[in-house]
């Protein structure tokens, strides 16, 4: 059974679009785009096209991709400094030769609406609820909402390793009561852990790692990412056996990045009443 995601983005969308009507003015978030890659360039029209639906302003300044990163940074700074900017985001990835982790933890840190930067991590792991999520963490849980589904008791098997994604979704997992083992590609058999999890999160780049002889009866596939291959889609999980078996998956491509557009606007709204 495929979880319709496209609802539920909408849903989050509408009720957005609603509370930033009752505004007098406007949230406002700013973009900086580096690498005008392919990737990139959609996924920040997407944050425009979502942003206009919700009637968030939406403000993008792009720069040569072979700026250096000292230059980058003195803009950041720039943008930390200026109190008519409120809350942005820097567009990853970056070019190979900027350090990723020096442009984010230079990011001020209650201007850092994609919750990336290390103080703002921190606050996921001491269990402070009380400000964002990064946005695909956020997505994920927001499903599991959506759906009803308790995590309490829960055999969840994370296949990722990554500081933005993977740390911050587990310790949400864990926040929630759910029983979590994190996998990545130095486990020596994954198929131990995802047959005795109820529900498996998945995001490495790899075709069709995950199948269904992989998985218990009755299990929830959270399958975050795909790779293109000859113009051909793969999902990480091999979707179509999965999906006409007893299992619920998510979709991937298409709206995957329109519910982590959603929770993108809905930080900058959150932002925006604090």
């Amino acid at each position: 059974m495929i979880i319709d995601w496209k609802e539920i983005a909408l849903n989050i969308y509408d009720k957005i679009k609603a509370k930033v009507s009752l505004l007098e003015t406007k949230p406002c978030l700013w973009a900086i785009l580096v690498w005008s890659n392919s990737a990139s360039i959609r996924y920040i029209k997407q944050k425009q096209k979502w942003a206009d639906y919700t009637w968030i302003d939406f403000k993008l300044i792009k720069l040569d991709e072979n700026i250096n990163e000292n230059e980058l940074l003195k803009i950041v700074s720039d943008f930390n400094k200026d109190k008519n900017i409120s809350w942005y985001i820097v567009q990853l990835p970056l070019p190979k030769h900027i350090n990723e982790n020096s442009v984010l933890n230079s990011i001020l840190p209650e201007k850092d609406v994609d919750w990336f930067h290390p103080i703002n991590q921190w606050k996921i792991l001491i269990w402070d609820d009380t400000w964002l999520i990064p946005c695909t963490p956020a997505w994920i849980m927001n499903i599991f909402e959506s759906e009803y589904i308790d995590l309490v008791w829960k055999n969840v098997c994370v296949i990722w390793r990554s500081n933005i994604v993977w740390k911050p979704i587990t310790a949400l997992l864990i926040n929630a009561w759910a029983t979590v083992t994190s996998c990545n590609s130095k486990t020596k058999d994954i198929t131990e852990f995802t047959k005795k999890a109820d529900i498996v999160i998945v995001a490495v780049w790899k075709p069709w790692l995950l199948k269904e002889n992989m998985l218990k009866k009755w299990s929830i596939i959270i399958d975050v990412w795909f790779t293109v291959i000859d113009n051909e889609i793969f999902w990480d999980a091999e979707t179509d056996s999965i999906n006409n078996s007893w299992h619920k998956i998510t979709p991937v491509p298409g709206w995957v990045w329109a519910l982590t557009v959603a929770m993108l606007m809905k930080n900058t709204l959150k932002s925006y009443k604090k």
